[in-house]
């Protein structure tokens, strides 16, 4: 894909590697690109049913590029402007929906409409955190340690995990991991309910669901995610009205009645992508 990300494609599931194993693929400017080049190419492949996420080396992610941080420190001039080579003030406007840049390199895994796995080790540090928090599932090992990182830097976490996390965890335990910065374990990832799963062979588990998930009907997978994406963000006669209009479109379609027919025949289901 590119000097930044690889991506192989196999029976469905997309494997996708940060590969800038020396920096602890850390995210500088090239890496932010690949996430973003990486998830519209998988967005409009029908082949894909489901994606591995994970980095390559000792970390998952170590968040923000050190560089970046002193490009923030930048001095401004007599009018208050930061002097050239600072990082430019630019993240409110909306460039990708309802995301800045940033933010949608982590947003883009629950736009995807195929299920995403994290596969996390090593390191999950601040943006890196927050890009394994946009996965559907998080596969993690123990000894991986993890931090909402910002606070050291003197910033608050806006790589979309502020609305991730509240889904994910106590209110009371992401204030506490947000004011303090403090890094915690794979083993307390799964106690908090940042990590689905703790392994320790996260991507070789995170493979193997992967493949289980891809041998599913792919329109049923699709319309699952499209309903659990909808679900935190709607009242509830509208989440069950998208239920009904989901299972309305999939009931004797193609790949329903090829779920039926492989389950009575007894047989490996051929499913239309």
């Amino acid at each position: 894909m590119s000097e930044r990300i690889s991506v192989k494609i196999e029976n469905g599931v997309a494997d996708v590697r940060l590969t800038r194993a020396d920096k602890m693929n850390a995210l500088d400017d090239a890496m932010f690109n690949a996430l973003l080049e990486t998830g519209e190419r998988l967005k409009n492949d029908k082949s894909v049913r489901c994606v591995v996420l994970s980095g390559e080396g000792r970390a998952f992610c170590a968040g923000l590029d050190m560089g970046n941080f002193g490009r923030m420190a930048a001095p401004k001039d007599e009018s208050g402007a930061k002097k050239e080579g600072a990082v430019p003030s630019r993240l409110i406007p909306r460039t990708h929906g309802i995301a800045n840049r940033a933010q949608y390199a982590a947003w883009l895994w629950r736009e995807l409409p195929m299920p995403v796995i994290a596969a996390v080790h090593g390191v999950a540090y601040g943006g890196g955190f927050q890009v394994m928090l946009g996965a559907d599932i998080r596969y993690v090992a123990p000894d991986t340690k993890l931090a909402i990182m910002e606070i050291k830097w003197g910033l608050v976490p806006d790589m979309s995990g502020t609305q991730i996390m509240r889904h994910l965890v106590r209110e009371d335990i992401v204030r506490e991991l947000t004011y303090t910065g403090r890094v915690f374990s794979g083993e307390e990832a799964g106690q908090y309910g940042f990590a689905t799963r703790v392994t320790a062979t996260p991507l070789e588990d995170a493979l193997a669901t992967a493949r289980d998930i891809a041998s599913k009907s792919p329109s049923a997978i699709r319309a699952s995610k499209r309903l659990l994406n909808k679900a935190v963000s709607v009242d509830q006669a509208t989440g069950l009205m998208e239920e009904s209009i989901e299972q309305d479109v999939l009931i004797g379609s193609p790949n329903q009645v090829e779920a039926i027919m492989s389950n009575l025949e007894k047989r490996a289901a051929n499913y239309i992508d």
